[in-house]
């Protein structure tokens, strides 16, 4: 694994692993988490669980809790954004397709994560990486061809399920490139992380409120104990290793990851779903996870980032 100026790193392998294993597993998780309780309540309850778990680990290591003015606006950014916006529209979006096919298409973070790192940060992609991309695209074009060609009857569900997860991954990019800007490297990773996921999880119960109503509770052991394994493992300790990655590397290498995540999801689909594979859904894929690798092996050195604190 490289910095954004193409040197080796050292500590990166290990949380990447982690954070890589963690997050494949988690959408056959948020699956059970979807019928009594509306989404927007269920990712309130996940954000207010992890919340509390971030500033416990802030506390315990001793990070200053304190944000300066200035500091507001990124945090609020990056906790609307990834905490909000990119969780509600994933966890609505399972309810529309499998959570397999989700994953496979939240892969793509990697082509927005690069774009607007271009835009924000000057770490230009090359022609390379970009026809690579192209081709990862077809893969999940091929994917929803077989979906839409499966079950005609629900197609405009199929499509509402790409148009949700398509907004979850801007949402998830626009906040990876924040916390990679000058800025957001001046807070302490575990302070943003406690205020951004406490933010979110605010704006998560306003957004609940709005859409869905009062709050409702499942009663079944099976929902807490997925929904701790989502706030705490998932949540709090993820993204304490995801952040530190993404400061090393630039977002558009820490989406890496987006090339292993599909593969445990899509296994994990097949054996508790019943997603039945084709050939034409096992082409695309490999053309989407196949292209996600060429664009990122094929991916120029990067603008050099700000060294993080």
């Amino acid at each position: 694994m490289k910095d954004v100026d193409g040197r080796p790193v050292g500590g990166v392998l290990l949380p990447f692993t982690i954070f890589t294993l963690i997050w494949g597993s988690t959408w056959i998780v948020i699956r059970d988490q979807l019928g009594a309780v509306p989404p927007q309540w269920s990712v309130t309850y996940r954000f207010i669980i992890a919340a509390a778990a971030m500033f416990a680990i802030a506390v315990a290591k001793k990070s200053p809790l304190r944000l300066q003015r200035r500091d507001w606006w990124v945090v609020a950014a990056i906790g609307t954004f990834q905490f909000c916006v990119n969780f509600n529209s994933v966890y609505v979006a399972e309810h529309f397709i499998t959570s397999g096919l989700v994953a496979t298409v939240f892969a793509l973070l990697l082509i927005p994560n690069s774009l607007f790192a271009w835009a924000l940060l000057g770490q230009r992609p090359g022609g390379r990486f970009m026809a690579c991309s192209g081709i990862a695209i077809a893969g999940i074009g091929l994917l929803f061809w077989q979906e839409l060609q499966r079950d005609q009857a629900n197609s405009i569900a199929v499509i509402a399920g790409i148009g949700w997860t398509l907004l979850g991954v801007v949402g998830a990019s626009i906040s990876n490139v924040l916390q990679a800007t000058e800025r957001a490297r001046h807070i302490p990773i575990l302070t943003l992380l406690a205020w951004a996921m406490l933010v979110g999880a605010v704006t998560d119960g306003l957004v609940a409120i709005a859409v869905a109503g009062a709050p409702v509770l499942d009663p079944r052991p099976s929902y807490w104990a997925g929904l701790a394994y989502l706030a705490v493992l998932a949540s709090a300790l993820c993204f304490t290793l995801y952040f530190p990655v993404v400061r090393k590397i630039g977002p558009g290498r820490a989406a890496y990851s987006s090339a292993l995540v599909p593969i445990v999801a899509m296994a994990l689909s097949t054996i508790f779903e019943g997603y039945r594979w084709t050939l034409l859904s096992a082409a695309g894929a490999a053309l989407a996870i196949g292209g996600i690798v060429l664009a990122l092996l094929s991916r120029r050195p990067a603008v050099p980032a700000p060294s993080s604190d």
